[in-house]
């Protein structure tokens, strides 16, 4: 049992329905409003379909799906909604008038959790993420997806995951629409740090978008530290896997298999803690 207690939540499932003639759609997010009357209360959390492979996905469900909307889509919402303390029936309206008709939001539904972070992983994870083949385990970690909901556990059991950003925005160290978000941020001891997770075996392509964002943000933040978080070791006899590993390398970002990462999450909680106080 934790010291906090139950909140009821409340949440929209985001579709995309791009023939509004035929009823058929496919759930692209989850937006999750914070109740009460504290710092965060009004505010939305979000989650957005993001994956490589979940784009091809809805394109072959859907030839003509319009990508660069999908896309857009995270940071539009951070612009329009960010910050903002805003009822329900507000962000309604506001989402229809900012928003295409082929992006809808599904009825409101509530909830009951201690931890909101932990519910808007779990309703993505359930309501949103592209279903396993039956043939795999459901344990298996394969996606970026995986690795990132794994790394939050652990993050979370040492109880610092309150102490970090997620899903922090690197256009204002890049160019501005750049759409990457970097999964976790934190501080200690006076240097920045950035966690993004990479799928070795899905998409090592986000070693290269890390190394490159890693170096814009060398350009502002002075004191910082990056680390990418695997579903496994790189292999020595996987030329992918070294590919991966020699980018980062040369980019200065420490590789931190998840099988690691959660004696890095025990050893670095008690800095972060530190500078809570």
């Amino acid at each position: 049992m934790t010291d906090e207690a139950l909140q009821t939540y409340a949440y929209h499932v985001v579709r995309y329905q791009p023939n509004l003639i035929r009823d058929e759609w496919v759930n692209i997010g989850v937006l999750l409003l914070i109740p009460g009357d504290g710092p965060a209360a009004g505010r939305v959390r979000q989650r957005w379909l993001e994956e490589p492979s979940d784009l091809a996905r809805l394109r072959r469900l859907h030839p003509e799906v319009d990508e660069d909307l999908l896309l857009r889509l995270p940071a539009e919402f951070e612009r329009q909604f960010a910050g903002r303390e805003m009822p329900a029936e507000a962000l309604l309206e506001k989402f229809d008038e900012t928003f295409a008709n082929a992006v809808q939001l599904a009825p409101r539904k509530g909830l009951l959790s201690r931890d909101p972070d932990a519910e808007l992983d779990r309703l993505f994870r359930e309501q949103v993420e592209p279903l396993r083949e039956p043939r795999r385990a459901v344990a298996e970690i394969r996606t970026r997806n995986d690795v990132r909901a794994r790394a939050a556990d652990y993050f979370r059991s040492e109880k610092i995951l309150r102490l970090m950003d997620r899903g922090v925005r690197v256009e204002k160290f890049t160019t501005p629409g750049d759409p990457m978000r970097i999964d976790f941020a934190y501080r200690r001891n006076g240097t920045r740090g950035f966690l993004h997770s990479i799928a070795l075996g899905r998409d090592p392509g986000q070693a290269k978008l890390l190394a490159y964002t890693a170096e814009a943000i060398r350009e502002h933040v002075r004191h910082s530290e990056f680390l990418a978080v695997t579903e496994r070791e790189p292999a020595s006899g996987n030329v992918r896997d070294q590919f991966v590993k020699g980018i980062l390398a040369e980019s200065d970002i420490r590789v931190v298999p998840l099988g690691e990462l959660r004696k890095w999450a025990h050893e670095v909680a008690p800095v972060l803690k530190a500078g809570e106080l």
